[in-house]
């Protein structure tokens, strides 16, 4: 049981990084402490101009032009020395080189870390030609301005009306320019929050496993079974959660390619709810409690049933992370005239109001809960699964006092008894 739990550990960690590394939009380059790359991902071969596997084992240089080389070596020493991420967007100007001989503009970001006690470096990497370009078209502007006022002196008034014109170009090029890199900034700030996210989200139950995995193998006399079974049981649930955010990220590839697969069927809402409230109690904390709804028994609705059990589980386990021992998660159900209204109510911590509407956002994290497990992205996965089966989902929540979610779901064509 344990090499078959390590086993299923193992795979689902590689099958996690892969959909990291892959699934990302700028390109992502690992090095080891020798400047070796050890990793590069889809994004990263496409910007440098390289087949799958041509670039690992290689020496960073290969990405860098030779008249870099030197001072490049300086720049990576010190920063191995010191070891401090560096935000994308920030130093001086850097230049890959592609395949092809050619040079041009990036921008990179550095997060050192260790593993198995050895240093990487992961790098960032975003090709900023297009911004570049859009500077010297600005800069060429200003350059040319003052030579285009003295050369139309003799007509005045044209001239000026055509520096007002040169003058609002600018201007909507410098903020078209200001804006693309605002964007450019907070989806690289993001993205970077994301990696720091997961990275930590991973690390957490991957060190519990490991943990367990040491120890199960100390306990080998009949007498010692229960504490086998309880870290074996320890294994089986990290092995759980870390196929949960797996399965949410294959969830927001599906989305974002417009793969997701819906099937309606009909179905009894209790069985879903009892599916559900089983799991969840698994997780509930001393003293909490979940209220059944009396008049689920007698509903049957036309929906796809397993997205519904994915809404009610993130919705029900979030009231029983984000309250305290001896409160109550309440589920209500209502039927509307064109709808079945599915509330979940708990006694929790509740969202900051400036907050709020920022909640379904991917991978946004209320202050209040950033030390609390979480990738941030579980409403927004079922946000989106319901607005594209005509459902809604909404909120209304009190700092400290709790949070009441509300499932809006489709009567038409349900069978409701």
């Amino acid at each position: 049981m344990y090499f078959y739990a390590m086993g299923f550990f193992e795979e689902s960690i590689e099958e996690a990084f892969l959909i990291l590394f892959e699934g990302a939009s700028e390109g992502i380059v690992v090095v080891n402490s020798d400047q070796v790359i050890v990793a590069t991902n889809s994004s990263a071969r496409k910007i440098f101009g390289y087949n799958k596997n041509e670039l690992e084992g290689q020496h960073l240089q290969v990405l860098i032009p030779s008249s870099y080389h030197k001072e490049h070596h300086s720049h990576f020493e010190n920063f191995m020395k010191h070891s401090q991420k560096r935000e994308m967007g920030t130093g001086r100007d850097l230049f890959g080189l592609r395949k092809d001989g050619t040079q041009f503009p990036v921008e990179a970001g550095l997060n050192p870390f260790v593993l198995h006690n050895h240093r990487y470096v992961m790098s960032l990497i975003t090709d900023i030609t297009v911004r570049k370009e859009s500077e010297m078209k600005i800069a060429d502007l200003n350059d040319h301005l003052e030579e285009k006022i003295n050369e139309r002196t003799d007509s005045l008034n044209k001239a000026v009306e055509q520096l007002k014109q040169e003058v609002i170009l600018r201007i909507n090029a410098e903020n078209n320019a200001k804006e693309a890199l605002q964007k450019e900034k907070e989806l690289n700030e993001l993205k970077t929050k994301f990696l720091s996210l997961v990275s930590h989200e991973f690390k957490t139950p991957i060190s519990g496993i490991l943990t367990s995995a040491t120890l199960v193998g100390k306990y080998t006399t009949e007498d010692q079974q229960e504490q086998r079974e309880r870290h074996l049981n320890t294994i089986k649930n990290k092995v759980k959660y870390l196929n949960t955010i797996i399965d949410d990220f294959l969830s927001i590839e599906r989305l974002d390619t417009g793969k997701a697969i819906y099937k309606t069927t009909s179905f009894p809402l209790s069985k879903v709810l009892n599916e559900v409230i089983y799991d969840a109690n698994m997780h509930l904390k001393n003293g909490q409690n979940i209220h059944y709804p009396k008049n689920a028994d007698d509903i049957t609705l036309a929906f796809d049933e397993k997205i519904l059990e994915l809404s009610l589980s993130n919705l029900i386990h979030n009231a029983i992370k984000y309250s305290g021992e001896h409160t109550k998660v309440l589920i209500e159900v209502k039927e509307l005239s064109e709808h079945l209204e599915i509330k979940i109510i708990d006694q929790g911590i509740g969202i900051p109001k400036q907050e709020q509407p920022f909640i379904f956002d991917r991978y946004f994290r209320a202050e209040n809960v950033l030390l609390t497990p979480g990738t941030g992205i579980g409403l927004n996965i079922v946000q989106n699964h319901l607005k594209n089966l005509n459902a809604t989902i909404s909120f209304v929540s009190d700092a400290g006092k709790g949070s009441t979610f509300c499932i809006l779901l489709p009567l038409v064509n349900n069978s409701v008894s």
